[in-house]
C-alpha cells in the first residue's frame, strides 16, 4: 500500500456530505493526515468518522462567500499550518473555491482552477459547445428559449428525450429533479411548462442514447499544474439511484483505453488542473462513446477506482500538492464499490420495473470491495447515514405539498 513520506501536512474539507465526503475523510485519515471535516450538520457521516481529526460545524449554503471565506481563513490560521483545502463532493463546494480562489491563498493550497473554465465545465451547454470544438462525441442537443422554440424541436424529435437543466443544481433547487425522461409530445409540453424558468431559459433537450445504466462509463483523474494526468481510472455503473438517471449505486472498476485517451486528450486541451470526474454513454449505434457530464471536482463515486498500490484521486492530490511523488499503478481490475441507501432503493425500483432478478441482484454484489459507508474498523459514519435517511424519510412523509409537480414524469417505460 501507498504511504507519503511527509502526512503532516492538513486537509480541510468543506461540505463534506455524504458518501464523497465520508470517502475523502477516510482515505486521507488512514493514511495518519490530519482531516478537519466541515459540514452544516453534526450527524454528516463524515464528521463521526474515526479518521475526522477535527468536527466544525459551518453551511457554505445559507451565508455570504465573504463569510466563508473569512471563517475558513479562522480555520487555517487556528490550524497552525498551512493546510490543503479540498471542496467535497458537491458542487457548491468546487464553485465556492474556484469564485473566491483569490482570497483563500492566504490560507490554503490548492489546485489553481480557472474559474471561467470551472463555470463553463458545469454549464451544460457550454460545456456541449466546448466538446465539440475539440471533437469530443456528444449526445445531440437543443437549448429552446421559448415553448414556441420546443414546437419546432418536437417536428423531428424522436423519442424518449432527456430533459435536463443547463444548470442541474438550479433547476433541481426550483423542481426538485436534475433531469427526466420524457416519452411524448404530451409529456415534454408539460415538464417543459412545469419546471421551465421563463425569466431565465434553463432547459435543454437532449437525444436519449439508448441502453442500460451499464452502458455509462467514467474517468477519474487527478491532473497536476500542467494539464498532465498523474492517475486516471476508468469504469462503468451497474445501477443507479434514482434510476436510469442518477449517480452510482454500483460500480466496477474496469479499463477502458478509449475513455481513458479522450478524457486526457480533452483535458490537455481546455488545460484542465486538479481532480476530474466525467462521464459518457457507450452509444450501440454508432460504437462510441459520448461525453454526457464533466465534473470538475471530487466525484462522489472516487472510491470505486482505486490501484493496486493504494492509489486513489484524492491521494494523489495530496502527494502532488504537498511536493511529494505521486507512483501510478495499475487500477483494481473488477473491484465493486456500493452506496448501500441509494442500492437498495433503486434495486426495488429495478425489481418492480422487471429489470432486474433475484438471482441477478444476488450475483452484482461479487467483487465488492468497499462500501460507501459501512466499514468495519469505523462503524459509526452508517448509523449517521442511516439517522439522515430516517429524517429526509420524515421530512417527506410531513411536507408532501413541497413534492414538484413535474415528479411524476417517471423514467419507468425506458426499453
Amino acid at each position: 500500500m501507498m504511504s507519503p513520506n511527509n502526512n503532516s501536512t492538513p486537509v480541510v474539507v468543506i461540505n463534506a456530505l455524504h458518501q464523497g465526503g465520508l470517502g475523502i475523510t477516510r482515505t486521507l485519515g488512514r493514511l495518519g493526515v490530519p482531516v478537519y471535516s466541515v459540514a452544516p450538520d453534526a450527524f454528516t457521516p463524515s464528521l463521526c468518522s474515526k479518521y475526522c481529526h477535527k468536527r466544525l460545524i459551518w453551511n457554505i449554503e445559507n451565508v455570504s462567500a465573504d463569510e466563508s471565506v473569512k471563517y475558513l481563513l479562522g480555520v487555517a490560521q487556528s490550524i497552525g499550518r498551512r493546510p490543503l483545502l479540498i471542496a467535497s463532493a458537491d458542487d457548491s463546494a468546487a464553485l465556492f473555491v474556484a469564485h473566491n480562489a483569490e482570497k483563500l491563498r492566504q490560507g490554503f493550497t490548492f489546485p489553481q482552477q480557472d474559474a471561467a473554465l470551472v463555470d463553463m465545465l458545469y454549464d451544460k451547454k457550454q460545456m456541449y459547445y466546448l466538446a465539440r470544438k475539440f471533437n469530443v462525441a456528444t449526445a445531440e442537443t437543443a437549448f429552446p428559449q421559448s415553448r414556441g422554440d420546443v414546437l419546432d424541436f418536437l417536428k423531428t424529435a424522436v423519442f424518449p428525450i432527456m430533459l435536463k437543466g443547463i444548470d442541474g443544481t438550479r433547476l433541481k433547487k426550483r423542481t426538485g429533479v436534475k433531469m427526466l425522461v420524457v416519452h411524448n409530445e404530451r409529456e415534454v409540453l408539460a415538464a417543459y411548462d412545469s419546471m421551465e424558468d421563463s425569466r431565465d431559459p434553463n432547459l435543454m433537450l437532449q437525444e436519449y442514447i439508448p441502453g442500460g445504466d451499464d452502458t455509462v462509463w467514467m474517468f477519474n483523474g487527478y491532473f497536476n499544474e500542467h494539464s498532465e494526468c498523474l492517475v486516471g481510472f476508468t469504469g462503468k455503473k451497474i445501477r443507479q439511484c434514482p434510476v436510469y438517471t442518477g449517480s452510482t449505486s454500483l460500480g466496477i472498476c474496469l479499463d477502458n483505453q478509449i475513455v481513458e485517451k479522450t478524457t486526457k486528450e480533452f483535458m490537455k486541451a481546455i488545460g484542465y488542473r486538479g481532480v476530474l470526474d466525467i462521464g459518457y454513454r457507450y452509444d450501440a449505434r454508432d460504437g462510441s462513446y459520448k461525453l454526457l457530464d464533466v465534473n470538475p471536482r471530487i466525484g462522489a463515486t472516487f472510491r470505486l477506482f482505486v490501484a493496486e498500490n493504494g492509489m486513489d484521486v484524492v491521494r494523489a492530490l495530496y502527494l502532488d500538492l504537498t511536493g511529494q511523488t505521486v507512483t501510478p499503478a495499475s487500477a483494481r481490475e473488477g473491484r465493486k464499490w456500493i452506496v448501500e441507501d441509494r442500492d437498495l432503493a433503486s434495486c426495488w425500483r429495478y425489481y418492480r420495473d422487471g429489470k432486474l432478478k433475484f438471482r441477478e441482484w444476488l450475483r452484482s454484489f461479487r467483487g465488492v470491495e468497499e462500501a460507501a459507508f459501512a466499514s468495519l474498523n469505523d462503524p459509526l459514519p452508517v448509523f449517521a447515514m442511516g439517522l439522515t435517511d430516517a429524517r429526509k424519510l420524515l421530512a417527506r412523509v410531513f411536507d408532501r405539498t413541497h413534492q414538484p409537480e413535474a415528479a411524476q414524469f417517471s423514467p419507468s417505460r425506458i426499453a
